[in-house]
């Protein structure tokens, strides 16, 4: 499959199959893998942008809420105990409550 590269963008060819091919120095500049996956979306003014997509592994290690890194498991774990001991405390309440 050929490109057409001009000043800023790259042209390529779509086969018959609705494939193009993204070419290599783009795949590399954004950190597209192969095989890897994309999104597509329109934007408002009815452009198709082309974004990448990670890889679960890639997410590994990631807090989305804060800027320390840590496991997806940690933060999890950390979240199910907040949710047990509020839980325990619901419980003792509710005892001492009934004596």
């Amino acid at each position: 499959m050929s490109n057409i590269q001009g000043e800023g963008e790259t042209v390529v060819s779509v086969t018959e199959k609705g494939q193009a091919t993204i070419p290599k120095d783009l795949r590399e500049k954004h950190g597209i893998s192969t095989p890897g996956r994309v999104k597509f979306v329109e934007n408002e003014a009815g452009e198709i942008v082309v974004r990448p997509v990670g890889s679960m592994r890639e997410f590994r290690g990631l807090d989305r809420t804060g800027g320390e890194e840590r496991s997806a498991t940690a933060v999890l774990g950390e979240s199910r105990s907040r949710d047990e001991r509020k839980h325990e405390e619901l419980i003792e309440r509710i005892d001492d409550g009934s004596e």
